[in-house]
């Protein structure tokens, strides 16, 4: 039987997180539009500087920060932010990301996987319309990124309760 185009997007990406450097979890992602892949990126330190794979050590594990905080003790730059580095704007323009993430120890799917704040806030500028995370080998949640991250904007949450 042949693969749903979404299912084959997302084994790609899939593919391109095995490129990642990071020793807690990997990432890929793709950014697709009109049929036609624009970019992958993977999780990695940035260009010329040592990845934590090399040296053996996580500075957040050291530092036991739970998912989703302090990204900013990370080495590493996040798949959708190099996949959108390597893609010019016009071509990202309504465009779709799919994104892959796997935990580094054991390969299982992260569970509830979704884009940093940084990260959401990259895709909203560079016009990616959808961004499609896979939950499982054939199970994937879509999200419109203007209703879901635009118009739903998480970072207002709290600001004005004084």
């Amino acid at each position: 039987m042949r693969q749903n185009k979404i299912n084959y997007y997302l084994d790609i990406a899939e593919a391109v997180s095995g490129r990642g450097t990071c020793l807690r979890r990997n990432y890929g992602a793709i950014i697709v539009k009109n049929d036609e892949i624009i970019s992958t990126g993977y999780v990695g330190a940035p260009r010329g500087r040592k990845n934590c794979c090399d040296m053996g050590k996580c500075v957040r594990t050291e530092l036991n920060i739970p998912r989703g905080e302090r990204y900013e003790v990370c080495r590493s730059v996040h798949a959708e932010a190099n996949a959108i580095i390597s893609a010019s704007r016009d071509k990202m323009i309504g465009g779709t990301m799919y994104l892959v993430g796997k935990e580094a120890s054991d390969g299982s799917y992260i569970k509830n996987s979704n884009s940093c704040s940084m990260c959401k806030r990259m895709i909203i500028n560079a016009g990616i319309k959808t961004v499609v995370i896979r939950d499982s080998a054939t199970e994937y949640r879509v999200i419109d990124v203007a209703s879901e991250w635009i118009d739903n904007d998480e970072s207002l949450e709290g600001i004005f309760n004084y």
